[in-house]
């Protein structure tokens, strides 16, 4: 059969699944299996598909599948997958050597022939003003090019062919996101690839002086009109597209009115970071060459998305009245979240109770421990998600399955290099879940439970050996975590997912889920229980201690205010500066000194910053 079509010879059930949905390549596969298949012939340079009822499916050359014309009147069906899968079999097998290639080959005429220079030129304009991009370049394990847009991912299914490209961005725009994938990938092969701005938004000094303001007056004499001044720094930054500071602002309001509300979401140390944050930001984003990547101005605030597929992680209570649902998206690189909050009441004081609250077309609960298919989802530059409930834009949630599969981390040693190579948060990208990782378990060492800290602690390890602390405290509103963890660990554990930290080369997870030889476990979710624990003797490392204490130092003066710092703060300052000291820490025990003679908003700054990166990249 000539010519051959070997860019529908590499479209795995998995890429068409992308292109299309999963349930038309099940009904597509089982015609075929069953006979039922059509029979394949050429017309010239089209390919052309005859079924047993008589449709006719029509595929010319250089056109995917939604470029197909199918006689069932449908824009997408079972009639194309069936074509591509009966022409795969009928056809001579494709070469199994993988080949290195990049979308960046792509030429810009191609890009005009295949979008039209309206799209390319709107494309330009929008990298003009700066791009960042995560490139997951093809290998021979896997022959996909993935490119993570700030708004959007985009997946090359097929070496140098537009017209098998996956996107969840939303249709208005996903020629100008394959766009600006293609031209990310003409940047030297890095993990990074960056185009540079043209030149610095305006707007960060006002939300620097916002902070200082805070700092000075403390969290705990704020009024009214200092969460007015907030909305109104907020609304600056957004008018100039800062999504990074916006961000840090939005929640800096949402930590005062939690201190307001007296709500367990109020962190002092947070507030502390914030702070810090906003200044950062502010020095680092001056350079023409960080603006992107510091103050986000290149991300859109909010971008629709087509029907995506995202796998939960399961879900985590910030208070007895908010629960944040984390949600993978299996083709990319990004957890979302899809955050809730409920009024308070006497039905909702404990996870248990919200368990069975809606959210999303289902319970709280089910969503924690689901795979969920949406066509109204629209993500937020910081990676939340809105999920609507249109019945236009059905959502479906069917049980999580096996589905951790392709997202576990297998390589704790890899995971650990690849966070320790970040840069420091204050200047990374403000994804809200960023930390969020499905950790496979290999081996069960060790589980102990603290009395004194109210912690349980369990010693994991991956297939070669490495380990990991799987860290988790108790908290009123999830009464029954601790016992959760503790019966998922005895339960033939298989994975976890949780926020990861790296300290001291040791990885540490705070868990979300669990997934266990009965399910998947959601421990903010379950009740308590009377799982009997070994108690265990604390050692954890001292030297974390004593910057935890020293940054708490400062936090307090953050929360006190500047200008109302309680009696003996000085001390307490010099005494956390002489540990720090002691534990040569000399240069953050400095700054601090510094700070105790002179209790100004810079010296403030400069030894919170200090202490955080010490911590950081200890």
């Amino acid at each position: 059969m000539t010519p051959q079509r070997t860019d529908l010879l590499g479209l795995t059930p998995d890429m068409l699944a992308a292109l299309a949905n999963r349930g038309l390549v099940k009904r597509a596969t089982k015609d075929i299996e069953a006979g039922t298949g059509p029979v394949i012939s050429m017309d010239g340079d089209t390919l052309v598909a005859t079924f047993p009822d008589s449709v006719v499916t029509t595929l010319p050359a250089g056109r995917g599948l939604d470029g197909a014309s199918c006689s069932c009147g449908a824009s997408m069906c079972r009639h194309r997958i069936g074509l591509v899968l009966a022409y795969q079999r009928s056809a001579e097998p494709a070469a199994e050597a993988f080949t290195p290639w990049s979308p960046g080959d792509i030429d810009d005429d191609a890009l005009i022939a295949a979008f039209g220079a309206r799209t390319v030129t709107a494309a330009r304009r929008l990298g003009g003003a700066g791009l960042a991009a995560t490139v997951r370049w093809p290998s021979a394990d896997d022959p996909v090019a993935t490119v993570a847009l700030p708004s959007c991912t985009v997946r090359f299914l097929v070496p140098g062919r537009l017209e098998f490209v996956d996107t969840d961005a939303a249709a208005a725009v996903r020629g100008q996101m394959i766009v600006l994938a293609v031209w990310a990938c003409r940047e030297p092969q890095v993990e990074k690839a960056q185009v540079e701005p043209v030149g610095v938004a305006p707007g960060t000094l006002a939300a620097v002086e916002l902070a200082g303001e805070v700092l000075t007056i403390g969290v705990a004499n704020a009024g009214p009109e200092l969460a007015a001044h907030v909305r109104r720094v907020r609304a600056d930054l957004d008018a100039h597209n800062l999504r990074w500071p916006v961000a840090a602002l939005d929640e800096l309001g949402e930590q005062l009115a939690a201190y307001a509300e007296r709500r367990a979401a109020h962190s002092t140390a947070r507030v502390a970071e914030l702070i810090s944050e906003l200044h950062v930001r502010h020095r680092v984003g001056g350079r023409p060459a960080s603006a992107p990547r510091v103050l986000g101005t290149e991300e859109a605030a909010e971008t629709p998305l087509r029907q995506i597929r995202l796998v939960s992680l399961g879900c985590r209570l910030l208070d007895a009245h908010t629960a944040q649902v984390f949600l993978a998206d299996p083709t990319g690189d990004s957890v979302l979240v899809l955050e809730r909050r409920w009024e308070p009441g006497a039905d909702n004081k404990t996870g248990p109770a919200l368990a069975s609250r809606r959210l999303a077309g289902s319970t709280l609960g089910a969503l924690a421990r689901s795979n969920v298919v949406t066509a109204s989802a629209v993500r937020s530059a910081t990676r939340r998600v809105r999920i609507g409930t249109s019945r236009v834009a059905a959502t479906s949630i069917t049980p999580v399955g096996t589905a951790w599969t392709a997202l576990v981390t297998t390589d704790y040693a890899e995971l650990s290099e690849r966070l320790a190579a970040r840069p420091p948060r204050f200047v990374r990208p403000r994804l809200e879940a960023e930390s969020v990782h499905v950790l496979e378990i290999a081996e069960l060492r060790d589980v102990a439970y603290f009395p004194g800290a109210q912690r349980l602690d369990a010693l994991v390890a991956d297939r070669s050996g490495t380990t990991a602390v799987v860290s988790v405290d108790h908290r009123a509103w999830a009464p029954g975590a601790l016992d959760a963890v503790a019966a998922a660990l005895a339960d033939a554990p298989r994975a976890v997912s949780g926020s990861v930290r790296r300290a001291n080369g040791v990885l540490t997870v705070d868990p979300i889920a669990l997934l266990t030889g009965s399910g998947v476990v959601v421990p903010d979710l379950t009740a308590p229980t009377r799982t009997r624990i070994g108690h265990g003797v604390d050692t954890r490392d001292p030297l974390t201690a004593v910057i935890d204490a020293a940054t708490g130092v400062l936090a307090d003066a953050a929360h006190h205010g500047l200008t109302n710092l309680p009696r003996g703060y000085g001390e307490r300052v010099r005494a956390a500066a002489a540990e720090l000291d002691r534990h040569a820490l000399r240069t953050a025990g400095a700054a601090l000194v510094a700070f105790a003679a002179e209790p100004s908003v810079p010296a403030w700054v400069a030894a919170h910053v200090r202490l955080v990166l010490t911590a950081e990249y200890r």
